[in-house]
C-alpha cells in the first residue's frame, strides 16, 4: 500500500534513492525529504539533470499533496524515515576488478572504497600517479607523498567513497617507510614536509652568508634520497649512434677538465606562502627561503656531450634522469635546451663538489646537474642518465608542473600543453631582516636582504621603503663581480636607515632592477597561479617601532 503524506518541510517523495558509484539502490515507498547521497561518480548531487528533474517532480507532487490532502496530513501516523543504508561491502578481489577508466578507477584506504575515476584529470600530480595505484591500495603511494595525509586531503577523498572493505579481509601489510636512509638534517631548518623532505633555512640566518652553507642549503626532493655506492656508480650517457656511453665518477674526475660555477639555485615556489595567503593553492608554502647560493665544482656538461659526439650546432633538449623514484619507478626527471647545454659561457657543470667538499647526499651525491641562470628544477639530483632528442623530456615534471599560468585559470581549465615549461626565472627580492612582526628601536636601523635574476642577469640596483612604497631609498649591493650575462649568484644587500622618535610601524618593502631593467611587480595577486610559481613581487615586512 502506498503511503502519501507531507513531511514537516511540507516536501513529499515516494521512494528514496542512493546512489553509489554507478550502482542504484531503492528502498521501499516512504513520506520522506529528498536526501540524495553526495558521490562523485557518474551523477552527483552538484548536478545531474534526472536529479533535478526529480527533485522539482517530488517538490511539485508535494505542493498537490499539501492542497488535496490538507485535513488528512495532520491525522497521519508520524513515520520517521529509515537511516541511511549501511556502504555495500567488497572484497580486495571486486575492488581489483576497477583499475581502468572503462571499468571505473576504485581505490581503498584503510577499510574504505572510493571510486575516483572523475578525480583523475583533476590531480594535481597528474592522472597516470593515480592509475598506479588503481584497483588497490593507496597506503604504499602515500607513503611516498606524505602530504596527501591533510586534513582537506582526507576530506576531498571522502566525497567520492563508495563502499567499505569486507571486514574478512586480511588488513594490508603496513609498507615500510621509503624515506628510513634519508640523510640527518641541521636543526635549524625550517621544515615544509618531512617525506619528502622540503626545507628551508630561516630568514635570519639566509643573508649572513654569500656562499649558503651546506648544511643551511634549502633542500627540495621530491621522492626518498637514494643510496649511492660511489665506487659502483655509473653515469649513462646517449651518444649519438644511439648508443649509451657509461661514465664512473672516477671518469669524470680524471678524463674532463674540472669547473668552478658559483651559482644560486632557486625553485620556481620560493615565496609561495603569500600566494596561499590570498587563496591556498594546497602547495609547498615556501616563505622566502627557498633559494641559496654554493660554488659548484665539476664537469662542463659540454664536454662530456662533446666526448660523446655532439656538435655545438645541433638542435633539440637535454634531457635527465635522476636515481630517485617512487614505488613503479618512476624516476625524477627534466630537461633543458641543448643550447643552453652546449653554451661555452652557460656553465652547466655535472657536479661532484658543493662549497669545496663532496656533494651531500640531500644536493644529490654523487653527482648532480647545475644549471645556472635556470629555475631548481631543472637542476636534476642523483643524476642517472642523460639523452639528446628532439623533444623536452616527458617527465611529469617537465610537462605537468613548473608551469605559469593566468590567475583565471582554474584546475577545471587548465591544460598544460599550452605553456612553456619554466626555465629562467625573474628578478627577485626579499628581506631577511628585519623578520616579519619584530620590534625594533628608534635609532639606527640595518634591513638585509638578497636579489637574484635569472637567465644571467645582474641586479643592478635594490630599491628598501620604510613607508610602504612612498618613499625610497638605494640599498648597497654586497657580492662577488660577475661577467656580463654569466651573473649566476645572487646580491646581498643592506641599507642603514634611522627610525626617528615616535615612529610607531614600519612597512619595509624592496624590488630589485636587473641589468636589462627588469623590475618586480608591486602586488601579488596579478601573478597568483594555481601552482604558486613565481612570486616575484615587491617583498613586505611589517615591524612595530618600540621604546628605546
Amino acid at each position: 500500500m502506498l503511503l502519501i503524506r507531507t513531511s514537516r518541510s511540507g516536501f513529499c517523495t515516494l521512494q528514496k534513492t542512493y546512489w553509489y558509484g554507478k550502482m542504484l539502490r531503492t528502498y521501499p515507498a516512504v513520506c520522506l525529504a529528498w536526501q540524495p547521497y553526495c558521490s562523485h561518480g557518474t551523477w552527483n548531487c552538484a548536478g545531474g539533470t534526472r536529479r533535478r528533474l526529480m527533485a522539482a517532480a517530488g517538490a511539485a507532487l508535494g505542493m498537490g499533496t499539501i492542497l488535496a490532502y490538507a485535513d488528512h496530513h495532520r491525522q497521519a501516523t508520524e513515520v520517521d524515515p529509515p537511516p541511511d543504508p549501511p556502504f555495500p561491502v567488497f572484497t580486495r578481489q571486486e575492488v581489483a576488478r576497477h583499475h581502468s577508466e572503462a571499468d571505473r578507477v576504485w581505490v581503498t584506504y584503510g577499510s574504505d572504497v572510493f571510486d575516483v575515476t572523475d578525480f583523475l584529470e583533476l590531480h594535481p600530480g597528474g592522472k597516470s600517479k593515480i592509475l598506479l595505484a588503481a584497483g588497490g591500495a593507496l597506503e604504499p603511494f602515500w607513503a611516498l607523498y606524505a602530504m596527501h595525509k591533510q586534513e582537506h586531503v582526507l576530506e576531498l577523498l571522502q566525497g567520492y567513497k563508495v563502499g567499505e572493505l569486507s571486514p574478512e579481509e586480511p588488513p594490508q601489510p603496513t609498507p615500510g617507510d621509503p624515506y628510513a636512509e634519508d640523510p640527518p638534517r641541521h636543526p635549524g631548518l625550517k621544515i615544509n614536509t618531512l617525506k619528502p623532505f622540503n626545507a628551508e633555512p630561516p630568514s635570519e640566518l639566509l643573508g649572513e652568508n654569500y656562499l649558503t652553507p651546506n648544511q643551511l642549503f634549502f633542500k627540495r626532493n621530491h621522492l626518498p634520497v637514494p643510496m649511492v655506492d660511489a665506487a659502483t656508480y655509473r653515469l649513462h650517457v646517449q651518444n649519438t649512434c644511439g648508443r649509451t656511453l657509461s661514465l664512473s665518477l672516477q671518469d669524470l674526475k680524471r678524463n674532463f677538465p674540472k669547473h668552478k660555477v658559483t651559482a644560486t639555485v632557486q625553485c620556481a615556489g620560493n615565496r609561495r606562502e603569500e600566494m596561499n595567503a590570498l587563496q591556498n593553492t594546497n602547495r609547498l608554502g615556501w616563505g622566502i627561503g627557498a633559494i641559496s647560493t654554493a660554488c659548484w665544482g665539476g664537469a662542463r656538461l659540454q664536454d662530456v656531450l662533446l666526448h660523446a659526439g655532439y656538435k655545438p650546432g645541433d638542435e633539440g633538449h637535454v634531457s635527465f634522469e635522476g636515481l630517485d623514484k617512487d614505488q613503479s619507478g618512476t624516476v625524477y626527471g627534466a630537461s633543458i635546451p641543448f643550447k643552453k647545454a652546449m653554451d661555452p659561457e652557460g656553465d652547466v657543470l655535472l657536479a661532484y663538489e658543493m662549497n669545496g667538499e663532496e656533494l651531500p647526499r640531500d644536493h644529490g651525491f654523487p653527482l648532480r646537474v647545475v644549471v645556472p641562470g635556470i629555475v631548481g628544477a631543472r637542476n636534476v639530483k642523483w643524476l642517472a642518465r642523460i639523452s639528446v632528442g628532439p623533444e623536452e623530456s616527458k617527465s611529469h615534471w617537465q610537462q605537468k608542473d613548473y608551469k605559469g599560468f593566468s590567475p583565471s585559470e582554474t584546475w577545471d581549465t587548465v591544460d598544460f600543453s599550452k605553456a612553456p615549461a619554466i626555465q629562467e626565472l625573474p628578478v627577485q627580492s626579499a628581506i631577511t631582516e628585519p623578520c616579519p612582526n619584530a620590534s625594533v628601536t628608534p635609532g639606527e636601523l640595518t634591513v638585509k636582504g638578497y636579489a637574484w635574476s635569472g637567465g644571467g642577469q645582474s641586479v643592478i640596483r635594490v630599491d628598501v621603503s620604510l613607508d610602504g612604497g612612498k618613499s625610497w631609498h638605494e640599498a648597497k649591493l654586497i657580492g662577488e663581480k660577475q661577467a656580463p650575462g654569466r651573473a649566476w649568484a645572487w646580491k646581498l644587500w643592506e641599507l642603514k636607515a634611522f627610525v626617528p622618535p615616535g615612529t610607531k610601524e614600519l612597512n619595509i618593502v624592496c624590488k630589485a632592477v636587473d641589468s636589462s631593467y627588469n623590475q618586480q611587480p608591486d602586488a601579488v595577486r596579478p601573478i597568483w597561479n594555481i601552482l604558486g610559481v613565481l612570486n616575484n613581487a615587491w617583498h613586505r615586512v611589517h615591524v612595530s617601532v618600540g621604546e628605546d
